[in-house]
């Protein structure tokens, strides 16, 4: 044993600090959200009776939360208001997923499409899941849309704007909350933010919100990363095949203007004229702004770094939309989406009139800003010629100068009578861009971009195309949750018949083709 030495200091014994750590605390619009989205508030679409609610909106300043004093559609009731809470807390104090930069960036690209000095091309799932958050599903997203660009590029001789709707494109509007399964009635499934495909997840769970800002990281993540390792370079060789194209007409017609586009990339290379452009792209983020709940949360008032003055932007993404069942003039969304900095969109139906057009648009651009809000239509073929041209002279009668968008997909979905599944046939789809197309140019107009629902996958959830599908194809791999999509090879028949328009004035459908 060790003698003791007394000049020796005793040994310490370890010292162990307990330290508490911080606690998120909800803001007073955490608290005031999580109670109007459980079931202790009114019914939906009902105006909160509370005087705290009432005061939101009483003559002060726009700010996130006003929309709480504002009827709301589409609404979402949760059974546990402190789990919404505890949700909205930790969405408070994540990052921002985008920066001020980025908006003002895609900002001054629309400000060019709404004068017609570029083009738009929006497109991504209807309804994105959490399972969608991968590296094949997210390569192939990009891939389609850097093909279909690299197309009306050539076709359109503009610079393509793109948009996708993805890292974020969660929730989706339904016309009816409940539906029959197995003889039960249970809730309609809204999106993986709100609830899960399968039966047994149905009820509406707060921790998905927080689920879903996650996702949206991880894919915004991956996204970049790609960007900035040269995926988008579009000297890449990108798989061109067009083994798909059923009649040899179309696929000669196809590969010729592929062989113009790789001679003129190659010819540029050659001579030295290659731009800085060609090596990576801009790949904005959007999706439909529908749960204001989670939207409150991720705006932020930011350094706007043009003018250094703090500013509200959404932080969620670059874009966001209202959607047609969601424009009510004195509602929660409409109140909500005239205050942030983003440029936003809002989808034009049907059952839109011109006087509503305008007064949304004096709501939702006071300022007349140019290229602030996209329109959206999406009529359904057949009725362009009907409703699109008022809605034009509408707009050329006022201060605004807005980015005409056709939506051709939402307007043109059917029932498969061979299935019972839901599906658009591709005649309908390219039948409405073509009319849009034709109505501007004859209204002294220009329509300024696509918006899609596509994916990078060889789905068979849409009839026709340069496949051929038809209503017994449906079955081979029918994957939405949602809304039927356009597969990777009719995705590319919209952007080479877009470009044909564009270079002749005209659009052959695939079917007159192949006559």
């Amino acid at each position: 044993m060790a003698e003791f030495n007394p000049r020796q200091s005793p040994p310490k014994s370890p010292v162990f600090i307990k330290v508490n750590p911080q606690k998120l605390v909800p803001s007073d619009g955490a608290i005031r959200a999580a109670k109007l989205r459980s079931n202790s508030t009114t019914t939906q679409g009902e105006v909160p009776k509370d005087d705290e609610a009432k005061s939101t909106n009483s003559g002060a300043a726009w700010n996130p939360t006003t929309w709480h004093s504002k009827p709301i559609v589409q609404d979402v009731v949760y059974d546990n208001e402190q789990a919404v809470e505890r949700a909205l807390e930790k969405l408070e104090a994540l990052p921002p997923l985008v920066s001020p930069y980025e908006i003002n960036r895609l900002q001054d690209l629309l400000r060019d499409a709404a004068l017609g000095k570029a083009f738009v091309l929006q497109g991504g799932d209807c309804a994105e899941l959490f399972d969608y958050c991968s590296q094949d599903r997210i390569e192939s997203k990009m891939k389609i849309l850097l093909q279909m660009s690299l197309v009306l590029i050539w076709g359109a001789k503009l610079p393509l704007v793109r948009i996708a709707r993805i890292a974020g494109q969660f929730a989706k509007p339904r016309s009816k909350l409940t539906e029959e399964v197995n003889g039960k009635t249970i809730p309609s499934f809204r999106g993986d933010n709100i609830n899960g495909f399968d039966p047994s997840e149905r009820n509406p769970d707060p921790s998905r919100l927080v689920s879903a800002y996650f996702h949206s990281a991880a894919t915004l993540n991956y996204i970049r990363s790609c960007l900035s390792s040269g995926f988008a370079d579009l000297h890449r060789p990108f798989d061109w095949s067009l083994s798909h194209v059923q009649s040899n007409t179309v696929k000669e017609r196809y590969a010729s203007l592929v062989k113009s586009i790789t001679e003129g990339l190659s010819f540029m290379k050659t001579v030295g004229a290659e731009s800085s452009s060609l090596n990576s792209i801009d790949l904005f983020t959007s999706h439909e702004g529908l749960l204001l709940e989670y939207e409150q949360s991720l705006t932020r008032r930011l350094r706007d770094p043009r003018d250094a003055k703090n500013k509200w932007y959404n932080t969620s993404a670059h874009f966001l939309w209202i959607g047609d069942r969601t424009r009510q003039l004195d509602g929660a969304h409409v109140e909500y989406f005239k205050g942030i900095m983003n440029p936003i969109g809002m989808k034009v139906g049907p059952s839109m009139t011109a006087k509503e057009l305008v007064d949304a648009l004096d709501i939702l651009d006071p300022d007349f800003i140019v290229g602030k809000v996209t329109l959206i239509s999406r009529y359904g073929a057949g009725k362009v010629e009907q409703l699109l041209p008022a809605h034009i002279e509408a707009v050329r009668k006022t201060k605004h100068k807005v980015v005409w968008m056709c939506d051709p997909c939402h307007g043109n979905t059917k029932t498969s009578e061979a299935s019972g599944l839901k599906t658009r046939d591709f005649e309908d789809i390219m039948s409405e861009v073509a009319s849009s197309l034709q109505v501007h140019k004859e209204a002294g107009s220009q329509l300024h971009g696509i918006h899609l629902e596509l994916t990078g996958d060889a789905v068979t959830e849409c009839i026709g195309g340069s496949e051929m599908l038809t209503h017994e194809d449906l079955e081979i791999r029918y994957d939405t949750v949602c809304d039927p999509r356009l597969s990777e090879s009719q995705s590319l028949d919209v952007a080479f018949q877009i470009a044909d328009w564009f270079q002749k004035g005209k659009m052959v459908s695939i079917a007159e083709q192949t006559e």
